[in-house]
């Protein structure tokens, strides 16, 4: 229920305008369209910066987002209500249908994970390419973007606790992680050689430029989507278009439904996309100096 007068038992005062405002600015930001239900969600992950700043209100810190747009704030503020709930082979179906997709590429792979979260998708995407293509997997590529800086880190870094792995084959397991020893007991980290294929880079969705390039084998865009609205949607997947390969596949989340969004895709398989060649998409040039490479 939203919150209509100052909860005592909160240590900072959070009014349902604050709430408002919050919206407002992480949809200008991010895109991010948040639900009346997350209001404690927002407290609880803002009020966090409030102590980490010093300051009293969230009246005092909107303010002062809103009077400095170039104020490394927004990275926190953003990252802060970023949801990043992710594993690897998660939605397990996709990665068969990749192997397969790549097992006929005549070139070089270049793939887009576009909502990478802290790694365990495109490291996911890199082993099926490993796995499909053997020695010559080393050629291909993974961009890997996401809006939150934190968890691109975590990415990067590669370094996971041996829970994670708990669902994954012990074969593939041992094939692409090092168990960690001694004070590193209890993590893994990724091999280098799939490190080496994954590139991390930040990228907003909703910003004019971004730094990556087609033409894509594939996209990744799964589980992001459910947080714009539709219009926000339909322009990211219109700026998709372009960058894939004719025959390159889009990959959604499980309850993401792209048909009633945007007219260039057609449904190929449980949430898997390609682009309908009925529809004429205009390709775009490579924007100079733009490149997938690192």
């Amino acid at each position: 229920m939203r919150q209509t007068r100052p909860d005592a038992s909160k240590e900072f005062e959070f009014t349902a305008r604050d709430f408002d405002r919050v919206r407002a600015l992480i949809h200008r930001r991010a895109g991010i369209a948040l639900a009346e239900s997350k209001q404690e969600m927002v407290y609880s992950r803002l009020a966090r910066r409030l102590r980490a700043t010093g300051i009293r209100s969230f009246h005092t810190y909107l303010d002062s987002l809103e009077s400095r747009p170039d104020d490394d704030e927004w990275e926190a503020f953003t990252n802060a209500l970023t949801t990043n709930l992710t594993s690897f082979f998660r939605e397990e179906h996709h990665f068969p249908i990749l192997a397969e997709h790549v097992r006929k590429a005549k070139e070089p792979v270049t793939i887009w994970c576009s909502a990478s979260s802290t790694g365990e998708e495109p490291y996911s995407i890199a082993m099926t390419l490993c796995e499909a293509l053997g020695a010559t997997a080393a050629q291909s590529h993974v961009i890997a973007t996401d809006i939150d800086t934190n968890v691109l880190n975590t990415a990067s870094a590669g370094i996971y606790t041996m829970d994670r792995l708990d669902k994954m084959n012990p074969e593939r397991a041992r094939r692409f992680f090092l168990k960690g020893k001694g004070e590193h007991t209890g993590l893994v980290r990724v091999r280098p050689e799939l490190r080496q294929m994954v590139t991390f880079k930040q990228l907003n969705l909703l910003s004019d430029d971004w730094p990556v390039s087609g033409q894509f084998d594939a996209i990744f865009c799964r589980n992001v989507m459910i947080y714009f609205d539709k219009p926000t949607q339909g322009k990211i997947l219109s700026r998709f278009a372009p960058l894939m390969k004719p025959d390159a596949l889009l990959f959604a989340g499980h309850s993401e439904n792209f048909l009633y969004v945007s007219d260039a895709f057609k449904l190929r398989g449980k949430t898997v996309y390609e682009l309908d060649p009925s529809r004429h998409v205009h390709r775009m040039q490579r924007p100079t100096g733009v490149t997938n490479k690192p």
